[in-house]
C-alpha cells in the first residue's frame, strides 16, 4: 500500500470517529492473538500527551494499527525521533503524522513563560522555536504556536538520515496535523 492510501485511510478512520460512524476495528482477543508475535504498524503518531487526543480512538483504529508516540506538545525529541526511526526502518511504516491539537496545554504553558516545579521547564525548551514564530503574527497566539510546533516537530523527524531516506524513496510521508477538541476532526498542516 502507498504511503499515501496510508494517509487517506488513516483521515478516513478520524472522519468516521467525527461523525459519530466508528467501526472499531481490531478491538478484541483475535487482533491480540494476531499480532503477538510481530507487529506491522502502517502509521506513527507523534502525538500530545492529552488524555482528550487518544490516536487510537479519534482514528477509528486498533491494536496494532498505529505507533504511538506521546509527550506533552507532541515534541520530536532525541528519544522520540529514534522511536520513528525504529518504526520506519524495522517496522515498515508508511505515514508519520506530528499531531498538535488546539489549547494545548504545554504549548500555552511555554507561552505563559511562568516559572514551573520540578524539571516541567525542559518541556519548554523544545517548544521554544514556535513561540517565536508565533510571537511574530497578528490573532491567536496560541493556536498560532501550535501550528507552528507542528511544523517545527516535522522539520525536526527530516533532520534524521533514516527517515530522510525513507521520504526520498517514496516509501513514507511525514506530515502534521491539528486535531479540533470540539469537532473530533484533523486538519492536516
Amino acid at each position: 500500500m502507498t504511503p499515501e492510501r496510508v494517509l487517506n485511510e488513516l483521515l478516513a478512520g478520524n472522519r468516521r470517529f467525527s461523525t459519530s460512524r466508528p467501526v472499531n476495528p481490531h478491538h478484541d482477543l483475535l487482533r491480540v492473538q494476531a499480532v503477538a508475535a510481530h507487529q506491522t504498524p502502517s502509521v506513527v503518531i507523534l502525538g500530545c500527551a492529552d488524555s482528550r487526543v487518544p490516536p487510537e480512538v479519534i482514528f477509528d483504529q486498533g491494536i496494532g494499527d498505529l505507533f504511538v508516540i506521546r509527550n506533552a506538545g507532541n515534541q520530536a525529541n532525541l528519544e522520540d525521533i529514534a522511536s520513528v526511526e525504529y518504526a520506519v526502518a524495522m517496522l515498515q511504516a508508511k505515514v508519520v503524522l506530528v499531531l498538535g491539537h488546539e489549547r494545548c496545554g504545554a504549548v500555552t504553558a511555554a507561552l505563559q513563560g511562568a516559572e514551573a516545579p520540578g524539571i516541567i521547564e525542559a518541556l519548554f525548551f523544545g517548544l521554544r522555536p514556535a513561540m517565536e514564530l508565533a510571537r511574530q503574527q497578528q490573532g491567536d497566539l496560541i493556536a498560532h504556536a501550535v501550528r507552528h510546533n507542528v511544523q517545527v516537530q516535522v522539520k525536526r523527524l527530516l533532520i534524521s538520515e533514516v527517515i530522510k531516506k525513507a521520504v526520498a524513496a517514496g516509501n513514507l510521508l511525514v506530515v502534521g496535523g491539528c486535531y479540533d477538541l470540539k469537532t473530533g476532526l484533523v486538519s492536516l498542516i
